[in-house]
């Protein structure tokens, strides 16, 4: 963990936020129904929201707001000194976000500052998302708190996060790996085949073990040769490695 903060210092918004296309955002016009509803398909508590289009941002909302508008309205206030009591027949669904007041400030930062460096700001201001925007003034990307932490510490799960198998076995010492799947999990399968080294001691996962021995994260479909195995990259986006197939290096070939 220690190395991957110190790596830290090196790594740049662009180099780990997520892309323009990817990035989850509301209008400023939705309908506060249509909020609720995004929001219950969304994995995420909070939405940026925008004008006309993505290159006008008027900041982000969040999850509990959306519900603090919601009792607030329709809270009786008749009965509410004796018992808390909701009339949701008062809830206006077709208001527009831009009539709630709820709309929250976002940061903005240029895809070069160093993700260290926004990580001290987003402590000081308490926010919790960033807005990347480009020289042209158009929106970039999108980064959080949480996609800076996990350079420190791997991927971190959440209940929206699936329970699903890490590791598959397809024979002759191969395997097909998510980049979450532990190393010693990974290490009870192949034995003493199988050994890190002292990037045990950065990682607990095979997709932080490749960032420490690679000091970035990989592109997917690229190889990575070490610990006697070759590591095919099968899945990856900007910010980390999702899936790895691993498997033995052949005699002819050579191991780091």
């Amino acid at each position: 963990m220690l190395r991957n903060i110190l790596l830290l210092q090196d790594v740049r918004v662009e180099d780990i936020m997520i892309p323009r296309v990817e990035i989850e955002a509301v209008d400023i016009d939705t309908p506060f129904g249509e909020l609720l509803v995004l929001f219950e398909e969304s994995d995420h508590s909070r939405m940026p929201v925008y004008g006309e289009t993505l290159d006008d941002p008027r900041g982000m909302i969040h999850i509990r707001d959306l519900m603090a508008h919601l009792t607030t309205t329709s809270v009786d206030k008749r009965k509410y000194k004796s018992k808390l009591s909701l009339d949701l027949s008062k809830v206006d669904l077709s208001k527009k976000l831009s009539k709630l007041n709820i709309i929250r400030k976002v940061l903005f930062v240029p895809p070069s500052m160093l993700a260290a460096d926004l990580l001290t700001r987003m402590q000081a201001t308490r926010t919790q998302i960033a807005l990347v925007i480009d020289e042209y003034g158009g929106t970039d990307g999108l980064i959080s708190l949480e996609d800076i932490v996990e350079v420190i510490v791997g991927d971190i799960e959440d209940e929206h996060d699936d329970d699903e198998t890490l590791i598959v076995e397809l024979g002759d010492g191969r395997l097909q790996c998510d980049a979450r799947a532990e190393i010693e999990d990974i290490q009870e399968i192949l034995g003493s085949n199988f050994d890190v080294g002292e990037h045990a001691q950065d990682a607990d996962t095979i997709g932080g073990v490749i960032f420490s021995l690679l000091g970035r994260v990989p592109v997917k479909g690229e190889m990575v040769v070490a610990f006697g195995y070759e590591f095919n990259i099968i899945d990856a986006d900007p910010r980390r490695v999702k899936a790895v197939d691993m498997r033995p290096v052949k005699r002819s070939s050579s191991a780091k």
